[in-house]
């Protein structure tokens, strides 16, 4: 069964396109909107903006893959597809961040886990952080309106052996458990998600608001660096990028100027903050860049005497918050607990050691399984606040600095994972530490657990979710724009993208990225149409 290629077809019928890598001169383009980031708040503000009879031009620094470009390989998909070839880390190196960069952003390869906004979490916002407008109320017709537009549902399959094992362990400890919502349309179940969908089943921005962006007569620039805005009397007057080399590695020499009406930026929790960096954006309260955050996680390995095989299927279906709520919302550390997809090389990292220790570690991957928990923070005084800064070369990096209330949230959560995986039937638990090594027992894994150094480096941590860092507020001393993404001192530019977020959100933030940025898009076209 062949799969269209949406793009090739989109082209032949004349879409607008336009690749850095390629350019033999400098290039000029005007726009009623430009949009700089073509994931989640970038393309569907894109789709919104276009459809309301706006010319809009997208701007994505990464390359355009499309589904025969998805081979499905490790190698090749974590250089073309993710930020820093899957290398970003943050500032100190101990934590690896996976985002998106390629057209699509990070819906691209994502892992498909749709959650709305929780309830406290929207009501800390209005309460903690003079966020306005968007309470559970406010937004549950935004939530369905993007559900119905992607697909998203819960998981209708039964749950592959990796996420089964979380299901099991939580009943037999009566711990709450739920099925995931996935936002797709005739899923193959292959598992390899986080490498592109080579049957277009995920409905990422790719197959859905950036086609219809286009086939509106939107416009699409790609392989391009949004490297600086020019600024003038609280307004933007032309945007400033840089044409990269085909693999995205090193700008090309060509320049690009982008002149519009309204701006929206929509690069992500680190990318964002760090355009508006370069650009020395006004910032009188300096909270740009600041209170940034992360789902920090951590992981548990488990060995089964049943094949688990958890590179097949799909990758996240069964979650428990049994534990996201436990002592409030500012309470301590609390986190949401899923599993990982374990292709081969992201397991290889993820399960550590070197050489034969690796090697019989990878041996048993067939039976292994993996939990993560993914930490809420922000909530509490204590949390870590991750900034985001500039390296020397201009490019951005997240400072996340841990705290004794994050580790001890991490300590918890390795107890947590730990006694579900053997109480659904593992023969020996694995906290993914560097002084760790597998245990046969619940007693001694919670002896194992106790003692572990929990310090950088040594602890296995990870995130694919950034969070803030442009925060919304009605307050301009507590956020860099107002609640409808508005920002305070520039007066032609939204921001649409998770740096919004005051806090973490508590659950995987792509449905509430979409959700928020559909209404933020749909209140600009109203300003715009009346300005």
């Amino acid at each position: 069964m062949s799969v269209p290629d949406l793009f090739a077809e989109g082209l032949a019928r004349g879409w607008k396109t336009y690749d850095g890598s390629q350019l033999a001169e400098d290039l000029r383009l005007e726009a009623d909107i430009a949009i700089i980031g073509s994931g989640a708040g970038g393309a569907t503000s894109a789709e919104i903006l276009s459809a309301a009879g706006f010319k809009v031009l997208l701007i994505e620094e990464g390359p355009l893959r499309t589904s025969r470009d998805f081979k499905l390989q490790e190698p090749t998909a974590y250089a073309e597809l993710y930020q820093e070839g899957m290398g970003r880390l943050s500032e100190d190196g101990a934590i690896t961040i996976m985002q998106g960069r390629a057209v699509g952003g990070t819906t691209l390869i994502n892992w498909t886990s749709s959650f709305r906004t929780p309830a406290a979490t929207l009501q800390h916002w209005a309460e903690q952080y003079a966020v306005a407008g968007h309470d559970s109320a406010s937004m549950a017709t935004w939530f369905e309106r993007l559900e119905q537009r992607l697909g998203v549902a819960p998981w209708a399959l039964p749950p592959n052996a990796n996420n089964d094992a979380l299901r099991r362990g939580c009943e037999a400890l009566g711990y709450s458990w739920q099925v995931i919502p996935r936002n797709v349309r005739g899923c193959w179940n292959l598992g390899y998600c986080g490498l592109g969908c080579p049957v277009n089943a995920k409905q990422s921005m790719l197959v859905t608001s950036i086609p219809a962006t286009l086939e509106a007569g939107g416009e699409l620039l790609y392989l391009a660096r949004a490297e600086r805005f020019s600024l003038r009397d609280g307004r933007i007057e032309a945007l400033h990028c840089l044409g990269m080399d085909a693999r995205c590695v090193a700008p090309n020499g060509r320049r690009i100027e982008v002149r519009a009406r309204h701006y929206i930026l929509a690069g992500g929790g680190i990318n964002s903050p760090g355009l508006l960096l370069r650009s020395a954006a006004p910032d009188p309260h300096q909270r740009l860049g600041k209170r940034t955050f992360l789902h920090l996680v951590n992981f548990s390995a488990a060995r089964f005497d049943e094949l688990i095989n958890p590179f097949y299927g799909a990758p996240q279906s069964i979650y428990s918050d049994h534990f996201q709520w436990d002592d409030g919302v500012s309470g301590r550390m609390s986190y949401k607990l899923e599993v990982p997809p374990l292709q081969p090389a992201l397991a290889a990292s993820l399960l550590g050691r070197h050489g034969r220790d690796n090697a019989a570690r990878m041996a048993d991957l067939p039976r292994t399984h993996v939990m993560l928990a993914l930490m809420r923070d922000g909530f509490h005084p204590d949390s870590a606040e991750g900034t985001v800064k500039l390296r020397s070369d201009g490019s951005p990096v997240l400072d996340y600095p841990l705290t004794d209330y994050t580790w001890d949230g991490i300590r918890r959560a390795y107890h947590r994972m730990a006694e579900i995986q053997f109480a659904a039937g593992a023969k020996a638990v694995l906290p993914l530490h560097a002084d760790a090594d597998y245990v046969d027992n619940l007693p001694a894994a919670r002896e194992l657990i106790d003692r572990l150094d929990l310090a950088l480096y040594r602890t296995k941590l990870g995130s694919a979710h950034v969070m803030g860092g442009c925060a919304m507020s009605e307050d301009p001393r507590l956020g860099v724009c107002d609640s409808l993404g508005r920002h305070h001192q520039l007066e032609n530019l939204s921001i649409h993208d998770g740096s919004l977020f005051p806090t973490s959100i508590g659950a995987n933030p792509q449905l509430s990225i979409y959700a928020l940025c559909a209404k933020l898009a749909s209140a600009l076209a109203e300003r715009l149409r009346g300005a």
